[in-house]
């Protein structure tokens, strides 16, 4: 699909369909009481009979209408204007998308991205157009490579306006632009990663992926397989790889578009391609959604293509180790104990907690960069789902300032977190009689002692902890990954390079 930007009256310019919104109750937006007077009052009339109210996420499809060069009109319903937020926002262009696509217009220009009413201000048009886009993206999204015979229909829509309403707001807009597309072609990469099954995205897959990164925005890039490892002390990672014939890989991506002096921040992204629970089986049931349990890793690859896209002026380290999780002769047994890359020994309690065995040495790897903060992302507890459903991911940090930053980028991308207690109180739970600490910490606050678990990897950096395990992937009908944090962390990245919001 082919993108652009322009400063235009609505229906003045041939086009397959117009989009323009009408709120609550029948008042036209802007740009749709600009098309009404264009056509001779021909909107105005059709509402006044009762065509439409206005309600949000209603759609009303216009064609042919007097003195107006596009072939159709879309109305969209954006509810009462007063309460017109960037939810509002986000969902009205969704609706519009989703009524587009059954059109069969080949060309439509949007007139959403130039409304400025009351519950958006303070987001420009910069950020409404990354929305915009990005949200096009999104809905044009289909993930059939994998079987013989697609059964989507091939796409009409081959090109998408964005409009905006001042002449003067053309170069924050072309950025905007910039900005959404590059986001949503992250998104895809990471909900590719983690659609594709098992058997196909193995750690030498995600590797080869990583690679391609690297070759095409310039990245440089460092593979470390199990002889590696070995040579670095990473018992606690490779305790999780003993019962796999896949071969287990750290991979490391950098982006280094800031001064050499610039400390990176550095992204750890749990990277277990299949996770069976290992000798701690998991129930049958639903197990085949632990192809999703990648999405960490996912989610880094993901945030590193937008950033190439966008080329930042800013250093980002990524951080991947990425294994299955199986069971046989070889695997870790309940009770094991191993020597992590920092010297601290673990008892594995239980070998389905495995995300934090492998990011602990991740996290100690990381050290080396000297970085200015350090960001994990694992789809690390069910407890976290518990606690908060499919809505918010869940924060865990030791520094505030940085709880603080990532929050405020999981608002301004609504790629939202919530900032979960990591008091010391929470390490009791931990204590092992026969190592160091154990792997687990009992079933109250698990996603809890899971972060205390990664805290005691992290004394050298600020860092901050997201568990995706509830908001990465859906089940049931709509089953496929979301491709969440990656707008949130994307957009954290954006903040800290100083570009727009």
């Amino acid at each position: 699909m082919e993108f652009s930007t322009k400063h235009s009256t609505p229906g003045s310019a041939k086009s397959g369909c117009v989009v323009v919104g009408v709120f609550e109750s029948r008042k036209l937006s802007v740009p749709a009481a600009a098309l009404d007077r264009t056509a001779g009052g021909a909107i105005s009339k059709l509402l006044q009979a009762g065509d439409m109210e206005g309600r949000a996420g209603t759609t009303l499809l216009l064609q042919r209408l007097p003195q107006l060069a596009c072939e159709r009109v879309l109305l969209v319903g954006l509810g009462p204007e007063k309460s017109f937020d960037a939810k509002a926002y986000r969902n009205a262009l969704q609706a519009a998308l989703r009524a587009v696509k059954t059109t069969g217009a080949a060309d439509v220009e949007i007139h959403l991205t130039s409304l400025t009413a009351a519950g958006t201000r303070g987001r420009d048009i910069a950020w409404r157009m990354a929305q915009a886009a990005c949200i096009a993206i999104e809905s044009a999204y289909r993930f059939d490579r994998m079987k013989s015979k697609p059964e989507t229909p091939a796409a009409t829509l081959k090109r998408l306006v964005l409009a905006y309403a001042r002449a003067g707001e053309r170069r924050l807009a072309e950025r905007g632009l910039e900005q959404g597309l590059a986001l949503g072609h992250g998104m895809s990469l990471a909900k590719d990663l983690g659609n594709l099954p098992g058997n196909v995205c193995t750690p030498t897959y995600l590797a080869d992926q990583a690679k391609e990164l690297a070759r095409r925005y310039r990245m440089k890039i460092q593979i470390l397989d199990r002889t590696d490892m070995e040579k670095l002390g990473m018992g606690s990672l490779l305790s999780v790889a003993r019962g796999s014939a896949e071969p287990p890989k750290l991979i490391v991506l950098e982006h280094r578009g800031g001064p050499k002096t610039q400390k990176p921040v550095v992204l750890v992204g749990k990277g277990v391609t299949f996770d069976t629970g290992g000798t701690s089986l998991k129930p049958a049931a639903e197990m085949d959604e632990m192809k999703f349990d990648m999405s960490g890793a996912g989610s880094v690859l993901g945030t590193l293509k937008a950033v190439g896209e966008m080329r930042l002026p800013i250093n980002v380290v990524g951080i991947i180790p990425a294994t299955e999780n199986m069971p046989g002769s070889r695997a870790t047994k309940p009770g094991d104990i191993f020597t992590s890359m920092s010297g601290q020994t673990v008892e594995v309690l239980n070998t389905d907690a495995e995300g934090r065995l492998i990011l602990c040495d991740a996290l100690t790897y990381a050290e080396r960069f000297d970085p200015v903060a350090v960001i994990d992302i694992a789809t690390l507890t069910g407890a976290c789902v518990i606690a908060l459903g499919h809505v918010v991911s869940g924060l865990f940090a030791n520094d505030d300032g940085l709880a603080r930053e990532v929050l405020a980028a999981g608002e301004a991308s609504h790629d939202r977190a919530w900032h979960m207690p990591l008091h010391d109180e929470y390490q009791e739970q931990l204590k092992s009689n026969f190592a160091d600490f154990a792997n687990i910490g009992g079933r109250p606050a698990g996603a809890v002692t899971a972060a205390c678990y990664l805290s005691r990897f992290t004394q050298k950096f600020k860092w901050a902890h997201l568990d995706v395990a509830g908001t990465a992937w859906k089940s049931g009908k709509e089953k496929g990954s979301t491709g969440r944090p990656v707008p949130l962390l994307t957009q954290y990245l954006i903040h800290r390079a100083g570009k727009i919001k």
